[in-house]
């Protein structure tokens, strides 16, 4: 099989979809690799160190498409990529479809097979690829909510941690599953009061052992997000619903009740938000205020932190590119219920239930198309 690599086009996005080290592996299993020029270098890796591994340097994206039986990308396709899609072309990448109608319907049109990233889990329950990403996007939260904290920043002048005699800040953590135990690490680490609220009693006795004593966590409900907002300084929204839309947990009418400069930080914004304020914004530009409180809504938050990211990215993914490589898409589907729960669109048909019902349109079984 020919694997691609494409450079990231998305806004401030320095990571890539393979390391070097990573290209070396998928060539020692007989297979072919192009790497889109300069792909590698937001992450510190020149085209020299892709050659030395192994892979041939193409000089732009439509020769990728063109020559490579799978793509591979850390983000979703964009517009300038659209028309580049070929019929029966793996595109294996991140793609997060139920917030994005638009790339949903080109994606079915295209007839490819897209195997989401943010989609394949095991059998526990766990989301192999999306968990190295969501453990960078948890720590950067709370380096993001302290930050904007600052009142040069536009916050209320709050140190997280405070200091002998002064209050330390309190963290509100939506969510503790694996962004949200990641940042409430991060936050208990500073000497924040933090809660971490969650809907899994399981989930909560757990947090409850492992956390120090400066974690409380609690059951999540309309009437504890209400009150807990009140006296947030930080507030991070952690919730998933795997492959679907995030839901609205934190509502205008609650900004009103919170301190002025407090700081939101939404690391759902990938499926939606979990703020009903929440638009995406960018590396470049990562904030804005709605009724005095601060909200930093990055869609690709592990970018900032490129070199860590695709490493860490690197590591997850391979296994699964090598075995959707060595087999081809149908048999790993069929061989490896994993990958299976990755197809979200194939051949023109809406595989993952969570995206049809997103939009209304019919979901017909990858068993079916295998």
């Amino acid at each position: 099989m020919i694997v691609g690599i494409l450079k990231e086009i998305k806004a401030e996005e320095n990571r890539v979809s393979m390391t070097p080290a990573g290209v070396e592996v998928i060539k020692h299993n007989g297979h072919s690799i192009l790497v889109e020029k300069a792909a590698g270098r937001g992450s510190g890796f020149d085209d020299a160190a892709y050659e030395k591994a192994g892979a041939e340097i193409v000089a732009s994206p439509k020769e990728i498409f063109q020559r490579s039986d799978m793509v591979m990308h850390v983000k979703e396709p964009l517009p300038p990529e659209y028309d580049l899609i070929r019929e029966d072309q793996i595109v294996f990448t991140f793609l997060h479809l139920a917030a994005a109608e638009a790339l949903t319907r080109i994606l079915i049109k295209s007839k490819a097979v897209n195997i989401a990233y943010e989609t394949i889990q095991k059998a526990d329950g766990s989301l192999p690829l999306l968990t190295p990403m969501s453990e960078v996007a948890g720590r950067m939260a709370i380096q993001q909510g302290a930050k904007y904290l600052e009142m040069a920043q536009g916050g209320q002048g709050v140190l997280l941690g405070g200091v002998p005699g002064v209050d330390p800040g309190t963290v509100l953590i939506i969510g503790g599953g694996i962004v949200g135990i990641n940042a409430a690490k991060m936050a208990c680490g500073l000497g924040a009061k933090v809660y971490v609220l969650d809907l899994n009693l399981e989930r909560l006795r757990y947090l409850s052992d492992v956390m120090p004593a400066n974690c409380f966590p609690l059951m999540a409900s309309p009437a504890a997000i209400r009150r807990l907002v009140r006296e947030a300084d930080v507030v991070v929204g952690a919730v998933l619903v795997t492959g679907a839309k995030a839901p609205k947990l934190v509502t205008r009418d609650m900004l009103k009740t919170m301190k002025k400069g407090a700081v939101l930080v939404d690391v759902a914004i990938d499926q939606g938000g979990c703020f009903e304020t929440s638009t995406p914004t960018t590396h470049t530009d990562p904030i804005f205020t709605v009724d005095g409180i601060v909200h930093y809504c990055v869609a690709n938050m592990p970018g900032g932190v490129a070199k860590t990211s695709t490493t860490a990215l690197t590591n997850a993914t391979l296994p699964y590119a090598v075995e959707i490589a060595n087999k081809g898409w149908k048999r790993a589907i069929r061989e490896n219920p994993e990958i299976k729960l990755g197809a979200n669109v194939v051949k023109g048909k809406v595989t993952y239930k969570a995206v049809a019902d997103a939009f209304g349109l019919e979901c017909t079984p990858i068993d079916a198309l295998i």
